[in-house]
């Protein structure tokens, strides 16, 4: 009844990362749950995520994401990526996070 509304495929990571707000505020520790081109799922517990900030994602290179927040449920918090100039990069941060969780799951088992 519903379809998909989402302009772009989400995949599960679940990667620690970092945010902090436009104000200078020092950064906390969230977790992304799943992520796109567009957009990710974030969980902070017990952390005010402002309206508007910037989202460090660490891995074998360091990414910083304008966000702004669509959605809260309790915990979570949907943002869309707001810089839309580096929509390229980003896709490719999409590719190399799921590549990299893909080696982490195999590495597992």
């Amino acid at each position: 009844m519903f379809g998909e509304r989402r302009k772009s495929p989400r995949y599960t990571i679940n990667r620690i990362a970092k945010f902090y707000g436009e104000n200078g505020s020092l950064p906390r520790d969230c977790t992304i749950t799943d992520i796109s081109e567009t957009g990710a799922r974030l969980f902070a517990s017990g952390d005010d995520i402002p309206d508007q900030f910037v989202l460090l994602i660490t891995g074998d290179k360091t990414t910083r994401e304008e966000c702004r927040v669509a959605w809260r449920l309790g915990g979570e918090v949907g943002v869309e990526f707001v810089t839309k100039e580096r929509e390229l990069r980003r896709a490719e941060l999409v590719n190399r996070l799921r590549a990299e969780t893909k080696q982490s799951l195999v590495k597992a088992s």
